[in-house]
């Protein structure tokens, strides 16, 4: 199955974004005081969670003292027709936004993939992006004046009348790339990243530059990271990755030829893995990337495939689809 027909960690959420309410300010007020209205407290970029690990969802009066002590209150859409908001409890100690929220603790939501349904975490993932967004957005980059929320938390607008200059959340593109071996047997391309302990291999993987398409960006951080050139760049997938702001596109390629020359900065080392290599790392607990990430699925994938046979040129014969 292809990466693109998946529903990927952080994706495939339930809520109604209802842009067309975020301006609408009798609707939001109205909505912030429905006893219905679900709100999910976090703590400077963390959820907050009960003892068996659920993000806490306040409905009615036991949201009032989190409301009335949030420093953010952002609103993140409609779950049927009741109304779901994020409040940033970043302004206190760790130990009172706990108290407040009526938690148990103040996790990463990462640290709790795969034990949440996917459209719960992707739920927590908007919240933790557009409140780090606000937090970082207080001045004005043009003009130095303080900023304030406006459309329901998905804007900032300058304070000062002669700028009055709009802020919107930005989505910073990275790529990840699969890159199989030309020749036989199949190969795919993993490296020991920076900081990364021994032995920890990973997809390649970097951020898009100005003026530079996803395919353009794939070509050149292959060849500055690992010295390689490709001779083919295939879309896989997309997948939010609001750690801060990311946006991982994931993409399959295929290098001219098997020479590696790792730049020594972003990439320790470099090497070609069988299937069967890969098969072994698994046996002895190596984890095919990180389990919430696209290039879990994108090794996954490639592994699943099996070695397919080759025609009597030496090229792989790609499966259809």
């Amino acid at each position: 199955m292809r990466t693109d027909e998946r529903v990927l960690a952080y994706g495939g959420g339930w809520l109604d974004r209802a842009a067309a309410l975020r301006a609408d300010g009798e609707r939001m007020t109205a909505l912030r005081a429905d006893p219905r209205t679900t709100v999910l407290p976090l703590w400077r970029d963390r959820s907050l969670v009960t003892a068996d690990d659920r993000p806490v969802r306040l409905t009615g009066a036991a949201a009032g003292p989190v409301l009335a002590a949030a420093g953010e209150l952002v609103f993140l859409g409609l779950d049927a027709d009741v109304a779901v908001f994020a409040v940033d409890l970043s302004g206190h100690a760790e130990a009172d936004a706990v108290a407040l929220a009526g938690a148990a603790s103040a996790v990463d939501v990462r640290s709790l993939a795969g034990r949440l349904d996917p459209a719960e975490a992707a739920t927590q993932a908007y919240a933790r992006g557009l409140l780090h967004w606000h937090r970082r957005q207080r001045w004005c980059g043009s003009c130095g004046a303080p900023t304030t929320s406006r459309d329901a938390g998905h804007v900032r607008q300058c304070s000062a009348a002669e700028c009055a200059g709009l802020l919107f959340p930005r989505i910073e593109p990275a790529i990840i790339v699969l890159v199989e071996a030309p020749g036989a047997p199949d190969r795919c391309l993993l490296a020991r990243h920076a900081g990364a302990a021994e032995g920890a291999y990973s997809t390649l993987a970097g951020f898009v530059e100005v003026g530079e398409s996803l395919e353009d960006a794939v070509r050149r951080e292959m060849a500055e990271e690992a010295g390689i050139t490709l001779t083919g760049v295939s879309y896989q997938g997309s997948q939010a990755w609001p750690f801060p702001a990311g946006l991982m596109v994931g993409f399959r390629a295929t290098a001219a030829s098997e020479e590696v020359r790792v730049d020594g900065v972003e990439l320790q080392e470099a090497r070609w893995f069988t299937r069967d290599e890969l098969r072994a790392r698994l046996a002895a607990g190596r984890p095919l990337g990180r389990v919430d990430s696209i290039d879990h699925q994108l090794l996954g994938s490639w592994l699943a495939e099996g070695d397919r046979p080759r025609s009597p040129h030496g090229y792989r014969d790609r499966p259809a689809g």
